[in-house]
């Protein structure tokens, strides 16, 4: 596997432009071998940027070459993660003290500021194994012990199959599921209604006791539709129902990562604080779906193409 070797060499005086390549090469995940010289592998996505420094370097009087050399396993292991990937879980472990002194919207910000910092670490990781395996995995068991923390009554993971369903027997039904929904529910409430049961009413439970055996039960243990696996209830609707469209999806991924961690989306962040708003300024649960709606349906507008935007 060939690698590009960029060798720069700038006036003693241009110490802005060295800084600036020195971050940017960095931020690419090249490998340092001295000052001046940088290696990175050919298939990385940075490669262009090693051209571009190579250009500007020229630009302001330095000199620049950017060569191709064969590459090996000595060269593959001037890439190596772990140790970054151990910094990262050895930070984990307090966050898990934080949890259980009753801290959890703190331990929250820091499980995905650290989530932040390992997508980052996995970008640059051209040689992934299982340091990056064991971190995600440890990341992952801190997100869903916030999300407990935080919503002590959140379904657990089902283990059984995702049974594939029709459309036709699940019209005109009672829904059910805990009273003042997040943004599982809301999706999954503002998914039913709009793909699977135009017709649905929803009732918002004290306690996931007291649904009637009538209702479809969805976002507590023992529910007909729930979190199954390492999905969340929003997913298990889609897969249930056969809903792969794109504009779906993309939208499982941002219900996914506000209700139990993961990679963040970029729409992500600010989703949660307009949901996070019209939760407290609206105390009727049906008029809370009807806002989040609104919400959920200018975000599958923007996610499908050809649709107005």
């Amino acid at each position: 596997m060939n690698h590009l070797l960029l060798i720069v060499s700038l006036p003693a005086a241009n110490a802005t432009l060295r800084q600036r390549v020195w971050r940017g090469v960095k931020a690419a995940g090249a490998a340092i071998l001295r000052d001046g010289a940088y290696l990175l592998p050919a298939f990385a996505p940075g490669r262009d940027a090693l051209a571009g420094f190579a250009d500007e370097v020229s630009a302001a009087g330095g000199s620049a070459f950017l060569l191709t050399v064969d590459g090996d396993a000595a060269l593959d292991g001037l890439f190596a993660r772990d140790a970054d990937y151990a910094a990262l879980i050895a930070d984990i472990a307090p966050l898990r003290t934080a949890l259980s002194a009753a801290n959890p919207d703190e331990a929250q910000r820091q499980a995905r500021r650290l989530r932040r910092q390992f997508a980052a670490l996995a970008a640059i990781d051209f040689f992934p194994g299982a340091a990056r395996d064991e971190c995600d995995a440890a990341l992952a068991e801190l997100e869903l012990a916030c999300a407990r923390a935080l919503s002590p009554d959140e379904p657990g993971p089902a283990g059984h199959a995702i049974v594939a369903r029709g459309l036709a027997e699940h019209r005109g039904r009672v829904w059910a599921t805990r009273r003042r929904p997040w943004v599982d529910r809301l999706a999954s409430a503002w998914l039913i209604r709009g793909f699977i049961d135009p017709e649905a009413r929803f009732l918002w439970l004290a306690s996931p006791a007291d649904c009637p055996e009538h209702a479809l039960g969805f976002d507590f243990d023992g529910a007909t539709f729930s979190h199954v696996g390492a999905l969340v209830t929003f997913e298990t609707l889609l897969a249930s129902f056969g809903l792969a469209e794109p504009a779906l999806q993309q939208l499982a991924r941002i219900v996914h990562y506000l209700d139990v961690g993961g990679t963040p989306p970029p729409e992500a962040a600010g989703i949660e604080r307009v949901l996070a708003g019209l939760r407290d300024a609206i105390a009727d649960d049906d008029a809370l779906l009807a806002a989040a709606s609104a919400v959920f349906d200018a975000l599958y507008t923007s996610f499908t193409p050809g649709k107005p935007q």
